[in-house]
């Protein structure tokens, strides 16, 4: 079965991740910045925003691949892979205007993020009990 829902957040979350590894590299470029961010804030930030997107994409890709090898229906996984990009958006949005305090985006789209994750686990909870 071709897991092609998955294969489209996951190759959205791909694209995402290539423009904020963009930022960061633009960055080290402007500021002639090889290694490390040599205290320069917003080379600190948007690695932030890089990271956390890292910190938070494999497991939940991973989570929306075995819901979709599970059966989960079409609609399910559009739901948790919409929610996933409006989410990571918001959040890498929010966490670069608030530069790094409270922002309503960077707030939200956390929030969010951890509704898909645990979304998805019960999803796939509930599809393993049902196949006992």
């Amino acid at each position: 079965m071709p897991l092609l829902i998955s294969g489209l957040y996951l190759s959205l979350s791909a694209l995402l991740m290539v423009i904020l590894t963009y930022r960061v590299i633009r960055l080290r470029r402007i500021h002639k910045i090889g290694i490390g961010s040599e205290g320069n804030s917003a080379l600190i930030l948007a690695q932030r925003v890089h990271a956390n997107f890292l910190e938070n994409a494999p497991i939940t890709m991973l989570l929306l691949v075995v819901a979709e090898g599970n059966g989960i229906s079409a609609a399910v996984l559009h739901l948790f892979g919409t929610l996933w990009i409006v989410s990571r958006l918001m959040h890498a949005i929010g966490l670069t205007q608030g530069r790094g305090g409270y922002h309503f985006g960077r707030f939200w789209g956390v929030l969010m993020t951890w509704a898909v994750i645990i979304g998805l686990v019960a999803t796939n909870l509930f599809a393993f009990v049902t196949h006992l």
